[in-house]
């Protein structure tokens, strides 16, 4: 992250931990527009196995479900990312030095030295490892990103609540592995730092078209 801000829509403040669980972080940003699915990415590698391309198909069919494009864009507003910013970075800024070009794999570390969150979501080099390696991709494209945004969901089971529009259950467990979002509508985030309230959560989910029980 690059600077302080008050939790609003989106921003992180001081130094969030990489941690080997996958849990994520942020940096600020503005609120992104719609997420959706992007052109397969070309320089992709799938590993020849019929599990991670079946995992794969699954994947990119979620990405086609509007109740998922708008909770991973939600996420992308709480985390204040973008797909081409690694830890530190500021979305919009000219000439950023944490910016990358290079998509082919996971950029590592950001501006603090050692937190490797990076992209739209946030994502950590050993969950990019993790989540990636369920689908053969061995990348950092922007497609590659929001694959990894829905293989996460999927990894912690919440992935039918999401379809189903109950974004509430979704919450307890995405906060988990998303340190910039609330618990719920009655309680805050789950680690020592800012994050996204319900409400300004809720309005950016149904903002990016999703709907809620």
């Amino acid at each position: 992250m690059a600077g302080s801000r008050t939790p609003g829509p989106l921003g992180i403040s001081g130094e969030a931990p990489d941690l080997n669980d996958g849990t994520l972080v942020r940096a600020p940003s503005p609120l992104p527009g719609p997420v959706g699915v992007a052109p397969a990415p070309g320089g992709a590698s799938t590993k020849g196995s019929a599990v991670a391309q079946t995992r794969l198909n699954e994947n990119t069919e979620y990405l086609r479900n509007a109740n998922v494009k708008a909770f991973i864009g939600a996420i992308a507003a709480a985390e204040g990312g973008d797909y081409n910013l690694k830890f530190g970075g500021v979305k919009g800024k000219k000439n950023d030095k944490w910016q990358f070009t290079d998509y082919g794999t996971h950029p590592g570390v950001g501006s603090d030295g050692k937190t490797t969150a990076a992209g739209m979501y946030q994502i950590n080099k050993s969950t990019w490892k993790e989540m990636g390696g369920k689908m053969g991709l061995t990348d950092f494209s922007p497609a590659t990103q929001d694959l990894l945004a829905v293989e996460i969901l999927r990894t912690i089971h919440v992935i039918d609540d999401i379809v189903a529009g109950d974004v509430n259950a979704a919450l307890k467990a995405a906060s988990r592995r998303w340190a910039a979002l609330p618990q719920g509508p009655k309680l805050g985030g789950r680690y020592d730092q800012p994050y996204m309230p319900y409400d300004e959560f809720i309005s950016a989910y149904k903002r990016l078209g999703g709907t809620a029980k």
